[in-house]
C-alpha cells in the first residue's frame, strides 16, 4: 500500500475587525466605484405645482440613502455571523473527518 504525503493547508486568516474595516473605508478615494451611487435622472423642469421644494427633495434623497446604507450594514453583519457559523461547522466536520481517518488507519494496521 502506497502512502501519500499529507497536504497541509494554510489556516484561514481571521476576518478583519471593525476598526480595520473602518480604516480601510476611510482610506479610500471618494471616486471609488464601490461608493459611487448610480446617477439619478436629472430634473429638467422646475418643481411641479404642489411638489416639495428642492431642499426637501435633497433631504428625502439623503434619508433614503442613509436607510439603504443602514440596511446594507445590517445585511453585512448578518452575513459575517452566518460565515462564522459555517466556518465553525467546517472546522468541526474537518476534525471529525480527521478522527475517522485515524480510526480507519488504526483498523487497517
Amino acid at each position: 500500500m502506497s502512502s501519500k504525503a499529507k497536504r497541509v493547508l494554510p489556516t484561514r486568516p481571521e476576518p478583519p475587525s471593525v476598526e480595520q474595516i473602518l480604516q480601510d473605508v476611510q482610506g479610500t478615494h471618494p471616486a471609488d466605484p464601490v461608493f459611487v451611487l448610480p446617477a439619478e435622472p436629472p430634473l429638467d423642469h422646475g418643481p411641479a405645482p404642489g411638489s416639495p421644494e428642492p431642499a426637501a427633495e435633497e433631504r428625502d434623497r439623503l434619508y433614503r440613502q442613509s436607510r439603504s446604507f443602514v440596511g446594507m450594514n445590517q445585511r453585512l453583519q448578518q452575513s459575517r455571523e452566518r460565515l462564522r457559523e459555517q466556518r465553525r461547522e467546517l472546522e468541526r466536520a474537518g476534525a471529525e473527518l480527521e478522527r475517522g481517518i485515524a480510526e480507519m488507519r488504526e483498523k487497517a494496521l
